[in-house]
């Protein structure tokens, strides 16, 4: 499988995680968009884009579980952030939920909506190591009269902890609550079934995981939600149609919920047209069987390195996926990182929280079990 990917032989690539990694069939794809598109843009762009982006967004649906229609292609996952929090209608005093594991941009989002709305986002601290079973009330007792939104990772950037959303999901539409899923690192990592996780939103990368080219992510909102989203760019989307109807378009052929947000002017579609490509490549590739090695792999580093520095796992096995976050014994997270780097040509982050520090190991398909074996002798070397 390392053949397939386009990385750097020289370095041992460990962070898959924070940006993927597309492979050859796939990147090929991709540029055989890009160049469809420039023998013809007005007809690529004007004519053909709408048919071949509800395609594709078909192809993702099928693959998460999903109608194609609830969904439009977004350039990240923290686009699909950025537009839920600002199109809520958060009034002064109105709370906004999250765990104090969730992504800083994310973060940085909600903090300026609910500056600028008079609103107030409380983190609920998630005590670690992590118990999944109790992670869900634990959110939902925070909740008060006040609680309008309740916003979670899927799986979590700097711990890698898969949280149980599909539970809190349930139990916070009981309540009325809004829910908002970042599931940035799920798709591709996880088996993902969005209408059995039943959020009211959820948004996640193909990217990273799924191993798309970089630039390519979704929205995906339950239909009776739709109507309450605006895009961050104001564009033709707005015109046609009934201004605030999410029904089909008689005079487009699209859903308006679609020509709304994903209509943005001028840009390049290629990402969003090769996310079937990276759906066909994985499941050519039986990629279930590769992310139970995968996880068995890091899972099983984290055991040998735990057993020498004496540090206990933040997680049992079953609340980890592909990425694992390795505790060690270290207080400058950015010295260990670039000594792992430029001593090592390791290529894994460091991350921090809670005051510890975690070697966050993503592994993939192309890793190989000598590649973790480095990691292990230069953490030992490291006397982390």
């Amino acid at each position: 499988m390392r053949n397939a990917f386009l990385l750097d032989p020289d370095i041992v690539f460990l962070n898959h995680g924070s940006y993927g990694a597309c492979p050859r069939p796939v990147f090929d794809a991709y540029q055989r968009w890009q160049l469809e598109m420039e023998r013809n843009p007005v007809a690529f762009l004007g004519r053909r884009s709408g048919t071949l982006l509800a395609d594709a967004r078909h192809r993702l649906g099928a693959f998460l579980g999903a109608r194609g229609e609830d969904l439009v292609f977004l350039p990240n996952a923290t686009h699909g952030v950025n537009t839920v929090a600002r199109s809520l209608p958060l009034q002064p005093g109105d709370e906004v939920l999250a765990t104090d594991h969730e992504y800083g941009a994310c973060d940085a989002t909600w903090e300026f909506v609910c500056r600028q709305r008079g609103a107030h986002y409380r983190r609920v601290a998630v005590p670690l190591p992590l118990d999944p079973a109790a992670w869900a009330q634990r959110l939902l007792d925070a909740a008060t009269p006040r609680t309008r939104v309740i916003f979670a990772s899927h799986i979590t950037s700097t711990t890698a902890l898969v949280f149980p959303v599909q539970a809190l999901c349930a139990a916070a539409r009981q309540r009325g609550i809004t829910t908002l899923i970042d599931g940035a690192h799920a798709p591709g990592q996880i088996a993902l079934d969005l209408a059995a996780v039943g959020a009211d939103f959820y948004t996640g990368n193909c990217h990273k995981w799924l191993c798309a080219p970089k630039g390519a992510a979704f929205l995906h909102a339950r239909p009776e939600r739709q109507a309450e989203l605006d895009a961050a760019v104001v564009s033709w989307g707005y015109v046609a149609g009934a201004a605030g109807h999410t029904g089909f378009d008689a005079y487009t052929g699209h859903t308006l919920f679609e020509r709304r947000l994903q209509w943005q002017g001028t840009r390049d579609l290629a990402a969003f047209l090769a996310v079937p490509a990276a759906i066909d490549f994985q499941q050519a590739h039986d990629w279930p069987a590769w992310q139970q090695r995968c996880h068995d792999l890091a899972c099983g580093l984290q055991r040998r390195v735990l057993a020498r520095n004496g540090l206990t796992a933040i997680a049992p096995d079953e609340a980890l996926a592909q990425m694992v976050p390795i505790p060690v014994r270290s207080g400058d997270a950015e010295a260990l990182r670039t000594r792992l780097f430029e001593q090592h040509r390791i290529e894994v982050p460091v991350t921090q929280h809670g005051g510890r520090t975690f070697v966050r190991v993503s592994v993939q398909a192309y890793n190989t079990e000598a590649d973790l074996a480095a990691l292990e002798r230069a953490l030992a070397e490291a006397g982390v």
